[in-house]
C-alpha cells in the first residue's frame, strides 16, 4: 500500500509542474476545458435569449399567457404556432416563468448574472467583480420586485400591472403589507439605505460622492490590467530548449516532494486522499485490466520518469472509482419502465376523429320559455303552484327545475308524467323527485333538435386530458354539458343494456377508444369477446398491442362459444396466478405491487413481473347464457367477485336484460350499470333497480348508475371509419412479437384451448421421462406427474395428451385416473423407438 500511495502524489505534481502546454488526462469533466468552453458559450447565448423573450413578454406577454397555461392540454406544435413571442414557444415559457410567475421586472437583473459567468468561463477572466455584481443584482431583484408588488397591491390593478412584481413580489408585498401595513414603503426605503452604506462603504454622507468615484477608478485600473497581461502573454514566447531544461528541473522538485509526501500517507493506514483532480480513488484491489490499459497507455511516460519499479502498482492506483459508483447508484435509483418496449409507440392523435361541424345547436330562448309555460299551465290545471323554475341545457335533453308552492306532494307531480309530456308534445320526459343533493324537482324534457356529441370533441378536453385515474372512461355530456368522466379501474366491472340499436356498440367502441389515447400498450391489455363476430373485429389490427388471447389461437377476436369457456377460466387463472405473486410481495392491489416493481423492489427471478390491466369486454352476454349457460355464468361471477384487486374488469353487454341473462349473482358484484332505452320498465329494473330507462329516447341517450345516483348522460358519437383510422395508426406501428398471452387452460375433457392431433415431432422435451413414470406406477394421472416432475398444471396436462396420443394411457375418464396401455418398460422402449422413427 506504502508503494501506491508513493506514486499518487507524484503524477499530481508532474501535472502541476507540465502547465498548460501538457496535456492533462484523468481530470474531471468539470475541469476539462471543452466542457468549460461548451458551457460558457451556453450561457452567453442563454442571456441572450432571455434579452429577446423577456423584451418581447413586454409587448406580447398578455397574449401568451393563455398559451403557456395550457400547454399540457394542448399539442406543443399547436402551442408554438400560437405563440406570439419572438422566440416562439421556448420564449414564452421563459418569460412566463421569470417575469409573470416569479420577480416581474426585476427578472432582467438575471442577464447580467448569467452573462458574467458565461464570459468568466469562455475568457477565463473577470469582466467586472462578479462578486460585487451578484450582491448588487441578488439584493435589487427582490427589492424592486416586492416595491412593485405593493405598488400593484396599493393601486388594485394585478390583472394589468401584475407582470411588474410578478407572482412571488406580489405575494411578498402582500405579506410584508399585513404585518406593518402604510409602514411597507419607509421600511423599502430603509432597506435601500441600509444596502447603499455597506455596498458602497460609506461612512459619512459627504464623502459618498469620493466612494463612487474610487469605485469606479478601480473599475477601469482593473481593466488596464487585465489588458497589460493579456499583452504581456502574447510577448512571451519560450523556445523548446527553454521549455525541456524547465520541465527537467521541475520534474526533479517535484520527485523529491513526492517522496516525502508518499512516506507520510503511508504512516495513516486506510486513510483515503481527497484531491482536486480525483473525485474518488480506487484500491489496488479494485482495479480491472478494462482501466489499467487505459491508465498505461494515457500515462505511460509519466510514471516511469519519477517511479519506473513500481509503475504497474502506481496506475492501478490511478484508476478513478467515482464514473463506477456513479454507474452502480444510477442503477438502482432509475425506476424500471414497462413502456421502453415499445419506447417508439406513438399515441393516436384526435386529427384521426372527425369534428362533425354544426353539431353543435343550441336551443332558441323562444323553446325555453314555451316549454316553461306549458309546464307551469299543466301543473295549474291540478292545483299545483310553481314559485320558481329554471332551465339547464343539454344536448339532447334539457332539464327543468321547479319549486313546487308549500305543502304540495312530490308524488302528486310525479303522477303527472305523462299529462305533462302531453302538453308538451315531447317524445318522452323523465320527472326527477326530487334532485339529490338539491330542494328541487326536476324535468327532463328532450330538445326538439339534438346535438351530436363527437368523441372528439370529449376527448381533447382537458378534463380527459389531464384525468389522473388509472382506467378513465368517457362516457359523452351530461345534461349540464358537463364531460363526463369514470375510472374503470374504481367500478370496478360495467353492466351495460340497451335495445337494438339504441347505442350499445358504439358506447363500447367509445370505451375502448378512450382507454386507448389514454394508455400505453403495456399498462393495458383488452380480451374482447364477439358472439356477433362483426362488432369487434376492427379491433384485430391492434392485436400485436393491446391484445390478449389464448395461446394456439389464430384469433384475437373470440367468436367461438367453446373458447368463450376456456378463456373465461384462463383469466380466472391469470388471477389466481396474479394473488399469489400479491400475497409474495405483501401488496393489495395491482397498483401497489406495480409501484413495487417499478422502484425494483420485488426480484424477477422470483417471477414476479409488471402486470398490465386487463379489460375483459364481452358485447353480447345474452347469447353466451343461452348456449352455455352455468359454464359462463361461474367464471364471470368469480371474476366480477374477486379479479378487481389484481387488475382485471369486465365490461358485459346485452340488449336483453331480463333476470335469465342477467342474473341475480353476476348483477350483485357489478355495482356500475349503464343503460341505453329499453322497451319496458322491467327490462329499466332488472338493469338499474330503477324505472327511468323506457323513457329516453335513444341514439347514445343513457342512464348510468353507480350506487342510488342516476346520471344521464348523452354518448359520445365515433364512427366505424373513425376506429378504423385508430386502428390502422396503431397497427402500422412496431408492436409486440404477439398478442400478450394468457394461461393455458385444460378443462375436464382433457382438452386444451386449441386441441389438435399430437405431433410426434413437436413432443415435450420430458415426454419419455413422463411415459417411464407413468408406465413404472401403472397410474396415468396428471397429479402423479406434477408431484414426480415438479411441473405446473398446465404443461403436466399437456404431457398426458401426448402420452394419450402416443398409446401410452387411455381417454380421460372422469374421477379415475386413466388406463395405462403399456405394461412393461420393455414394451415402452419398443414405442418409443417407433416414435423416433416417425421424426
Amino acid at each position: 500500500m506504502a508503494e501506491n500511495t508513493y506514486k499518487k502524489p507524484n503524477k499530481k505534481k508532474e501535472k502541476e509542474s507540465s502547465g498548460s502546454k501538457l496535456p492533462k488526462i484523468n481530470l474531471g469533466f468539470v475541469k476539462d476545458r471543452r466542457f468549460l468552453l461548451a458551457s460558457g458559450f451556453t450561457l452567453l447565448v442563454f442571456s441572450l435569449c432571455l434579452v429577446i423573450a423577456f423584451i418581447s413578454f413586454l409587448f406580447n406577454g398578455t397574449e401568451d399567457q393563455s398559451v403557456v397555461e395550457a400547454l399540457f392540454s394542448t399539442n406543443v406544435q399547436e402551442s408554438g404556432l400560437e405563440s406570439r413571442n419572438w422566440l416562439g414557444l421556448f420564449g414564452s415559457i421563459l418569460s412566463y416563468w421569470f417575469i409573470f410567475k416569479w420577480f416581474g421586472i426585476a427578472s432582467f437583473l438575471f442577464i447580467p448574472l448569467v452573462f458574467l459567468i458565461g464570459f468568466k468561463l469562455v475568457f477565463q477572466q473577470d469582466l467586472f467583480n462578479f462578486r460585487r455584481v451578484f450582491i448588487f443584482c441578488t439584493f435589487f431583484i427582490f427589492w424592486i420586485s416586492i416595491t412593485s408588488g405593493y405598488f400593484v397591491f396599493a393601486i388594485d390593478n394585478q390583472s394589468v400591472l401584475g407582470f411588474l412584481s410578478g407572482g412571488i413580489g406580489f405575494e411578498l408585498a402582500f405579506i410584508t403589507n399585513a404585518m406593518i401595513g402604510w409602514g411597507t414603503p419607509l421600511v423599502m426605503l430603509l432597506t435601500l439605505v441600509i444596502f447603499s452604506i455597506f455596498y458602497f462603504n460609506i461612512t459619512t454622507i459627504l464623502s459618498a460622492k469620493e466612494v463612487l468615484a474610487e469605485n469606479v477608478a478601480d473599475a477601469k485600473n482593473h481593466l488596464k490590467e487585465i489588458a497589460s497581461e493579456d499583452e504581456e502573454e502574447a510577448e512571451e514566447e519560450i523556445s523548446d530548449e527553454d521549455w525541456l531544461v524547465k520541465v527537467v528541473d521541475e520534474k526533479e522538485e517535484t520527485a523529491e516532494e513526492a517522496l516525502e509526501e508518499s512516506e507520510e500517507a503511508a504512516t495513516a493506514e486506510g486513510e483515503e486522499y481527497e484531491e482536486e483532480e480525483y473525485e474518488e480513488e480506487v484500491s489496488e484491489e479494485e482495479g480491472t485490466e478494462e482501466e489499467y490499459e487505459y491508465d498505461e497507455n494515457s500515462e505511460e511516460d509519466e510514471v516511469h520518469e519519477y517511479i519506473p519499479s513500481n509503475e504497474e502498482g502506481g496506475i492501478g492506483l490511478m484508476v478513478a472509482k467515482a464514473p463506477e459508483e456513479e454507474i452502480v447508484e444510477e442503477g438502482i435509483a432509475e425506476n424500471y419502465d414497462p413502456t421502453l418496449d415499445l419506447s417508439s409507440y406513438r399515441y393516436p392523435t384526435l386529427d384521426l376523429l372527425n369534428e362533425y361541424e354544426g353539431a353543435k345547436i343550441q336551443v332558441s330562448k323562444e323553446e325555453l320559455e314555451a316549454n316553461k309555460d306549458k309546464i307551469v299551465e299543466t301543473l295549474s290545471h291540478y292545483n299545483i303552484g310553481i314559485s320558481n323554475i329554471k332551465a339547464t341545457i343539454g344536448p339532447t335533453v334539457t332539464l327543468y327545475e321547479i319549486v313546487p308552492d308549500a305543502g304540495i306532494r312530490i308524488s302528486k307531480i310525479k303522477n303527472l308524467e305523462d299529462d305533462i309530456a302531453l302538453s308538451l308534445a315531447a317524445l318522452g320526459i323523465r320527472i326527477i323527485a326530487p334532485i339529490p343533493g338539491k330542494g328541487t324537482i326536476g324535468i327532463e324534457v328532450p330538445n326538439s333538435n339534438k346535438e351530436t356529441v363527437s368523441i372528439r370533441s370529449v376527448l381533447s378536453t382537458e378534463k380527459f386530458l389531464k384525468s389522473d385515474k388509472d382506467l378513465p372512461v368517457v362516457f359523452g355530456k351530461t345534461i349540464s354539458n358537463e364531460v363526463f368522466v369514470g375510472d374503470l379501474a374504481k367500478m370496478p366491472h360495467l353492466l351495460m343494456a340497451g335495445a337494438t340499436g339504441q347505442g350499445k356498440s358504439v358506447g363500447l367502441n367509445v370505451l375502448l377508444a378512450s382507454l386507448i389515447y389514454k394508455k400505453h400498450p403495456s399498462q393495458l391489455k383488452f380480451v374482447l369477446v364477439d358472439p356477433k363476430k362483426v362488432e369487434l373485429s376492427l379491433f384485430n389490427k391492434i392485436e400485436r398491442h393491446f391484445l390478449a388471447k389464448l395461446p394456439d389461437t389464430q384469433d384475437a377476436i373470440i367468436t367461438d362459444t367453446k373458447k368463450v369457456i376456456h378463456t373465461l377460466n384462463s383469466l380466472c387463472m391469470e388471477m389466481d396466478m396474479r394473488y399469489d405473486l400479491l400475497k409474495d410481495a405483501n401488496c393489495r392491489n395491482l397498483k401497489e405491487y406495480n409501484k413495487k416493481f417499478v422502484e425494483r423492489k420485488l426480484n424477477p427471478n422470483k417471477g414476479h413481473r409488471f402486470m398490465p390491466y386487463i379489460v375483459l369486454v364481452i358485447d353480447e352476454l345474452a347469447d353466451l347464457m343461452m348456449t352455455a349457460g352455468k359454464e359462463v355464468e361461474t367464471p364471470i361471477a368469480r371474476l366480477a367477485q374477486l379479479a378487481r384487486a389484481i387488475g382485471i374488469h369486465l365490461v358485459v353487454a346485452t340488449q336483453r336484460p331480463s333476470v335469465n341473462v342477467i342474473t341475480g349473482i353476476i348483477k350483485a358484484n357489478f355495482p356500475a350499470r349503464l343503460s341505453f332505452k329499453v322497451t319496458s320498465k322491467i327490462d329499466s329494473r332488472t338493469i338499474l333497480d330503477a324505472g327511468g330507462a323506457e323513457q329516453l329516447i335513444g341514439q347514445g341517450d343513457m342512464l348510468f348508475s353507480m350506487g342510488s345516483e342516476l346520471i344521464r348522460v348523452q354518448c359520445a358519437f365515433i364512427d366505424t371509419p373513425e376506429v378504423e383510422k385508430v386502428c390502422e395508426f396503431i397497427g402500422n406501428q412496431r408492436g409486440y412479437d404477439s398478442a400478450y398471452m394468457l394461461p393455458e387452460y385444460v378443462d375436464e375433457e382433457g382438452e386444451g384451448s386449441d386441441k389438435g392431433e399430437f405431433n410426434f415431432a413437436e413432443r415435450d422435451s420430458l415426454f419419455e421421462e413422463a411415459a417411464r413414470i407413468i408406465v413404472t406406477h401403472q397410474q396415468g394421472s396428471t397429479s402423479l406427474l406434477q408431484r414426480r416432475l415438479k411441473l405446473g398444471y398446465n404443461r403436466a396436462g399437456r404431457l398426458i395428451d401426448q402420452l394419450e396420443s402416443a398409446g401410452v394411457v387411455g381417454p380421460f375418464e372422469g374421477s379415475k385416473a386413466r388406463e395405462v396401455l403399456v405394461t412393461d418398460e420393455y414394451s415402452l422402449e419398443q414405442l418409443l423407438n417407433e416414435l423416433d422413427k416417425k421424426k
